[in-house]
């Protein structure tokens, strides 16, 4: 009766599964791979009648077994399909009885008839992980590695003699990664991406659209099985060729190297740029010069004196452990087990039981590999584990560092008490006795969760503006670290746990991180005085003080991102979904500058981790040190490691590299216009990545007569030199009403007199220094072109004489429309003024809009309506009335025309750190 009634829904069914052409399938094969074939052509309304896979091995069955049994379908292990070449009649027989129209061989280990293999009216296919016909054989993977091949794939053929040579149904690639193993390829791309493709294909031969495209035999080859008796590496070569021989070995056979007489396998391997960290010797068999062992790996040198490093080593005796404990890989300590870690460790007990079912007991002795564990067991056992344990950070890698239950237990303890996490976060302090407290400062590089020294071992000056003297020296990153930083962002992305971590939990570490940002506030907030020159008010309340508002408000994001359902047009009589999934877009790079050095951090990286992403944030070179704190309180907040990654240096260098870099998919950008542009150009020639850019501006300021003149004078003071008008919003020039003009600027002069300039630290300082020195210089030249083209320099306009980098706060009149310092933005304490006749709206509205620029813009005035005419023509992504700089955290902050494009703040901002995914479905 009920399979009466299916038939009765799939004739009568209005999903368009069912009005499509579906085939009775054969599945020939095995593994998780063969499994989700499966899975997913059920899913699509194919029949499979048969499914032919390997016997249970030690008592436990195929995956593919296991799945198809569950729902019925009729399964059958054969042992062999063959004796001596001919085929086994019982076997052909009991195969052609299921009456398969197609055979579909997602991953088959076994010998397979021709007789089989031509019996269905549509033949058979099969998936081969190797963009035929190059790499022909069963080992594919491991050879596209091995070659240093740029690009990897896979084919779908029409299934021949077992030699891969059948003809082409379905090709796709990809390109190979520089550190790519057999896993991460296969995870990121072969497995996933087959899986669609071996649907894809089953449904083109359903509704008689397949090629058969005959393999050509130029560029074909055929590579034999790597197996572990022929997998040791050859010393005597190149560094490349050896770290592609170790990749193209891992996990599987393992390439192996001799040490100490005995075989070690080696493991993670990645290539090093031209520094190599100091570590103790060790000498290894055929290799040009002795490895070495250091802090973070095993460095082993190529005959070109190149050099690569392998994170992991394991011994003849199946001990997996981290290479850089070679020399202290038996000095850890049993633990003691309190009762409920031992009530936890009869429950992990019990997950071994599950997954070692053929085993009669699980003994403190039990080796789960030997017990026939494989690679999809490892999976099974962390993510069930992680699920009893929420937050244990545990990776597939434990797992094969301690194989006996009592290791495993032993390692899983020490994770669970945070005695055996990787170690401890160690920084390199540069200290400072300043503001009545001891500043910590970190200066090296901050990548996948440490800092470190730049590759090349280079440093630069950080100065302190108030006095012209050195902080501290600071990393200068080199492209090798950029590259370094973009791979740790990437894998923190795909593989690690902030890519699959519940939105909600990850709304909770960026809500840690900004309590731990407050608790440091006052540390925070002197380190920004003493490298960009901010007054330690300022700093507490804007630069530090809106960089935790900003986290918090993204913070409440993070699990309320949502997409949304669309009424499409009915194509009876199938009913329609469309919806839409708004999704993080991978590796994000975030360019800053040096006016805000925390606060343009925050505003632009608290959306784009709320958003999910991962980033390579490069601050400026001359105010590095608050991003480098707040990288240190990132890993205190428990943001997992490579999430966030710091690299100080060049724009020439470290900016051009990640603009460039093909594995960055965003690029965040605050600075100028012309290297804005550059910027633009080079993500576009890269990768098309895409952009958001908040360039320069000289934002106009329209102050009527019919103004609140006390609001007028004090907000136009501020509206110019706040933070000593190195401010991107700045009111690059003031339009004053005639007939208030010379009152207003009598009036401006009388505060500008009363300010005080001085040192940041003195908290009755209202003017610090400028940022540098150069940018100091450049006022002054500013002031001198002012000057010398008629503008009236009513005060200020030279350097305070005084250690340091501080200007005088500045003061033009009778500034025209043709002048430099009409259409240039100064960046500085500079207030340029230009008077217009009364009552003439549209004309300061003309001369205001006369720029290229279109960041920000102001206009005071009681009358509410020429308030609203006015902010209606002002050609600016911000407007303020009667107000100035009042930018809020949930308010979107950007420009027009060249002062950029693009959001920071508000819920605009998220969308620059998003995709849009459409999904239409028929049912």
């Amino acid at each position: 009766m009920l399979w009466t009634a299916n038939r009765i829904i799939r004739k009568f069914s209005t999903s368009s599964n069912y009005y499509q052409n579906k085939l009775r399938l054969a599945l020939i094969g095995q593994s998780l791979f063969g499994q989700e074939v499966y899975t997913n052509l059920r899913k699509q309304g194919h029949r499979v009648v048969g499914v032919f896979t390997v016997p249970d091995r030690d008592g436990k069955a195929d995956p593919l077994a296991v799945v198809a049994e569950k729902d019925g379908t009729p399964v059958f292990k054969f042992p062999r399909w063959r004796v001596k070449g001919k085929p086994i009649p019982e076997v052909v027989e009991a195969y052609k009885a299921v009456g398969a129209e197609l055979n579909v061989m997602p991953f088959c280990s076994q010998f397979i008839p021709m007789n089989v293999i031509d019996h269905p009216a549509h033949g058979s296919i099969i998936y081969h992980p190797s963009i035929l016909p190059l790499h022909r054989g069963a080992s594919a993977i491991n050879w596209t590695l091995i070659q240093g091949d740029k690009k990897a794939g896979f084919s779908i053929f029409w299934a021949d003699d077992g030699l891969d040579t059948g003809p082409i149904l379905l090709q796709r690639e990809c390109p190979v990664e520089p550190n790519d193993t057999v896993d991460s390829l296969y995870n990121r791309f072969l497995f996933p991406e087959g899986i669609k493709a071996m649907v894809e294909s089953v449904q083109l031969i359903a509704d008689g659209k397949a090629p058969r495209v005959p393999q050509t035999e130029e560029g074909a080859s055929y590579e034999g099985i790597q197996k572990k008796s022929n997998s040791k590496v050859n010393l005597a070569q190149p560094a490349e060729a050896i770290h592609n021989w170790i990749r193209g070995h891992d996990k599987v056979p393992g390439a192996w190297a001799v040490i100490d007489g005995q075989t070690v396998t080696l493991y993670g391997s990645s290539m090093l740029g031209e520094s190599v960290p100091a570590g103790q010797p060790l000498e290894i068999e055929g290799a040009s010069q002795p490895g070495v062992v250091t802090k973070n790996g095993l460095v082993l040198y190529g005959s070109d004196s190149k050099a690569l490093m392998v994170k992991n080593l394991q011994f003849e005796d199946g001990k997996m452990i981290s290479a850089a404990k070679y020399f202290s890989s038996g000095d850890t300590a049993s633990v003691e087990l309190t009762d409920d870690e031992k009530k936890i460790a009869e429950e992990i007990r019990d997950i071994w039981k599950g997954i070692l079912s053929n085993v009669a007991a699980i003994e403190e002795t039990t080796d789960f590999f030997k017990s026939g564990a494989a690679s999809m067991d490892v999976v099974r056992l962390v993510e069930e584990i992680k699920q009893k344990c929420v937050g244990l950070q545990l990776q597939n890698e434990d797992v094969y560092m301690a194989t006996t239950f009592q290791d495993f237990i032993q390692m899983f303890v020490r994770r669970l008490r945070g005695e055996d996490q990787e170690e401890e976060m160690v920084i390199d302090y540069a200290t400072k006795d300043v503001n009545n407290m001891t500043v910590k400062m970190p200066w090296q590089c901050f990548i996948n969760g440490k800092f470190e020294d730049a590759e090349n071992g280079k440093t630069a000056n950080t100065i302190n503006p108030a006095d012209g003297s050195v902080i501290c020296k600071v990393a200068y990153a080199s492209v090798g670290d950029v590259d370094r930083a973009v791979a740790a962002a990437k894998e923190a992305f795909e593989v690690g746990p902030w890519g699959r971590m519940n939105p909600r939990d990850r709304g909770t570490l960026l809500f840690k991180l900004a309590d731990l940002m407050e608790e440091h506030q006052e540390e925070l907030a002197t380190i920004e005085s003493i490298d960009s020159g901010a007054v330690y008010t300022l700093a507490l309340k804007t630069h530090v003080g809106m960089s935790i508002q900003t986290f918090r408000y993204f913070a409440g994001w993070c699990d309320k991102i949502q997409g949304k359902t669309i009424p499409i047009n009915q194509a009876r009589p199938n009913r329609n979904l469309t919806f839409t999934k708004k999704e993080p877009l991978g590796v994000c790079a975030i360019v800053i500058p040096w006016n805000y050095p925390l606060m343009m951090l925050a505003w632009k990286s608290a959306a784009c981790l709320a958003a999910g992403n991962t980033l390579v944030l490069k601050p400026a070179q001359v105010t590095p040190l608050s991003a480098l704190k707040f990288a240190e309180l990132t890993v205190k907040a428990g943001i997992p490691k490579g999430v966030i990654n710091i690299v100080p240096g060049s724009g020439g260098m470290v900016g051009q590299r990640l603009s460039d870099h093909p594995d960055i998919r965003k690029l965040g950008f605050t600075g100028s216009t012309p290297i804005g542009k550059q910027i633009m150009k080079s993500c576009a020639l890269s990768n098309l990545k895409k952009v958001s850019l908040e360039l320069g501006g000289k934002s106009p300021l329209i102050i009527f007569s019919d103004c609140d003149m006390d609001k007028a004078v004090r907000m136009g003071m501020s509206s110019v030199f706040f933070n000593k008008g190195e401010n991107c919003i700045a009111a690059g020039r003031l339009f004053v009403e005639e007939s208030i003009h010379d009152e207003y600027i009598r009036r401006v002069l009388e505060e500008i007199k009363k300010m005080k300039v001085g040192d940041p630290l003195d908290r009755s300082t209202d003017h610090g220094p400028q940022n540098h020195k150069a940018h100091m210089e450049k006022l002054v030249e500013y002031c001198e072109v002012g000057m010398k083209e008629g503008a009236t320099l009513v005060y200020g306009g030279k350097q305070v004489d005084r250690p340091g980098f501080f200007m005088e706060p500045t003061l033009f009149t009778d500034v025209e429309d043709h002048m430099f310092i009409a259409k240039e933005e100064s960046f500085g304490p500079i207030m340029v003024v230009s008077k217009f006749k009364d009552g003439d709206i549209d004309g300061v509205l003309n001369r205001a809009n006369d720029t290229e620029f279109g960041l920000a813009s102001g206009v005071f005035t009681r009358d509410i309506n020429k308030a609203m005419y006015v902010s209606e023509r002002l050609d600016a992504g911000t407007v303020f009335v009667n107000t100035y700089n009042k930018t809020d955290v949930a308010s979107p902050f950007g420009g027009f025309k060249q002062s950029g494009f693009g959001k920071d703040l508000g819920e605009d901002a998220l969308n620059e750190y998003l995709r849009t995914k459409a999904v239409t479905v028929e049912y």
